[in-house]
């Protein structure tokens, strides 16, 4: 089988019970001055956008996976990590 390319996002954000300083400066300096009272709260994260070659994409998927637990691209105690397939270009 071939390979093909895959578009990966990769969001990783502080766990809930860790402080977002940002997000609450976001929050309280902007969204709530500026009269967005709907707006109940902001979390802010870092977003990796990659392109992969892999079969499939759940090997897609492993490979950007293993990558960032291998290159410590988060840190797992503080840090969700998340990975999304967004689509293939073929």
């Amino acid at each position: 089988m071939s390979h093909r390319e895959f578009n990966v996002i990769v969001t990783i954000q502080n766990k809930s019970f860790i402080n977002d300083p940002e997000g609450e400066t976001i929050y309280h300096d902007l969204i709530l001055k500026n009269q967005y009272k709907n707006i109940k709260s902001v979390r802010t994260a870092k977003v990796l956008k990659l392109v992969i070659n892999a079969k499939n994409p759940l090997e897609a998927r492993s490979s950007v996976k293993k990558m960032c637990e291998d290159l410590r691209i988060f840190n797992p105690i503080v840090s969700d990590c998340q990975i999304n397939i967004l689509c293939d270009n073929n």
